[in-house]
């Protein structure tokens, strides 16, 4: 995000010499995107941000992925998967595939070690709950219905005032506003459905106190090896929360999805209309609750589609979603409709919306350029009887 931000103590010119008031000099580190050729920012430590003093390894939660086959669409109740409390370490994977993975966890309330992805931005979902994120460049509050983006390699952790549910999207890229909103020079554009006072980053610099700066601390570290995702317990002789200043267009941001403005039209829309982010070979859409279509003979539920070239994945987060009433589908529920099943609205659904002058839903969606498979986190919520839930009660 092109968006310039400048927090603490940073010199008048970059690379440049930077004292603190007893003369020692702060660690300048450069944290950029793409080589040097996109989004950056240049941090300023009292303690050498590369001084580690041990490696182990982490061993992540069960990251085996099973094809969804023979092909069929899936519905999870992610509300019945049991989870640890720790906002990172008890994740469990649900869907992925080899340019995103989507898990879920429902926290406590104590704050989750330290963390890096340095695989790819991360974009979670907060449900439900609230509390702060706490960075290298500062501290979020997080509330529900706020996406909290948070850039690769960032180390932070999570620290919840109440229980969360988060809808955690983990890319192997990183994720931004879609491009088609943006100007050549990164600016949010008018017809954007959101523009960047609606973006909120850290509001100033989070330093530890000086004992806590001092003693060696672990971050765990999720990274790819040839065998796919791994983890590392990284010691650093100093804590990472040791930034003075920094200054840039990389940093970690939220953004909530009251403050999406819908895009609706005389007859209905397709999803496109309806994206906030875009990663490698994905794209994060929200449905909210909106006017619908108002042609006199309109169809406000979706027609019938075959999105060949996507997996669909849609989380049910609040009031009734017109489309899949009659599906056994709730709040909490995932939809998985793959490429190569054409999809729509529950057969009843369709008589059930005409007429209708407005939606009361909300729901998060993510589309894949590849196929998605199940973790073990989705395959133990499946509601075995959704794939044959458009056949029920028709005529034969």
């Amino acid at each position: 995000m092109a968006y310039y931000r400048s927090l603490g103590e940073v010199p008048p010119t970059r690379h440049t010499q930077h004292r603190d008031p007893q003369g020692r000099l702060y660690y300048e580190e450069l944290m950029g995107e793409e080589g040097f050729s996109s989004d950056s920012s240049l941090l300023y430590h009292r303690g050498v941000p590369s001084a580690i003093v041990g490696s182990e390894v982490w061993e992540l939660p069960d990251q085996v992925r099973v094809p969804n086959h023979p092909l069929k669409p899936r519905h999870l109740r992610l509300h019945e998967l049991e989870t640890g409390t720790d906002a990172v370490e008890d994740r469990r994977l649900v869907l992925g595939n080899g340019d995103v993975r989507i898990a879920y966890v429902t926290t406590g309330v104590d704050a989750s070690a330290l963390y890096r992805n340095a695989i790819g931005d991360e974009c979670v979902f907060v449900e439900a709950g609230s509390g702060v994120v706490e960075t290298v460049f500062g501290v979020l509050a997080y509330r529900a219905g706020d996406y909290v983006v948070v850039p690769r390699a960032t180390t932070h952790r999570w620290v919840p005032a109440e229980p969360s549910r988060l809808y955690c999207i983990e890319a192997n890229s990183h994720i931004a506003p879609p491009k088609r909103y943006l100007s050549r020079y990164g600016q949010l554009l008018e017809h954007a459905p959101y523009c960047e006072r609606d973006l909120h980053g850290p509001v100033d610099v989070h330093l530890v106190d000086d004992a806590t700066a001092a003693s060696e601390v672990e971050v765990l570290v999720k990274h790819r090896t040839s065998g796919g995702v791994v983890g590392t317990r990284l010691t650093y002789a100093t804590h990472p929360f040791d930034v003075v200043g920094w200054d840039g267009c990389l940093y970690p941001y939220t953004f909530n999805i009251d403050d999406y403005m819908p895009i609706t039209g005389k007859v209905h829309q397709p999803p496109p209309v309806h994206q906030v982010f875009e990663g490698w070979n994905f794209v994060i859409c929200n449905f909210l609750p909106r006017k619908v279509d108002y042609h006199p003979l309109a169809v406000p539920v979706p027609y019938y589609h075959s999105n060949v070239d996507s997996d669909e994945v849609m989380f049910y987060v609040a009031g009734d979603y017109e489309a899949r009433k009659g599906s056994g589908i709730g709040l909490g529920s995932i939809s998985l409709h793959p490429g190569g099943h054409a999809h729509g609205p529950q057969p009843s659904s369709i008589e059930a919306s005409l007429g209708a002058e407005r939606f009361e839903e909300s729901a998060v969606m993510v589309d894949t350029f590849a196929p998605l498979e199940l973790g073990e986190g989705g395959l133990v919520v499946e509601d075995p009887d959704y794939a044959w839930s458009w056949a029920r009660g028709l005529d034969h």
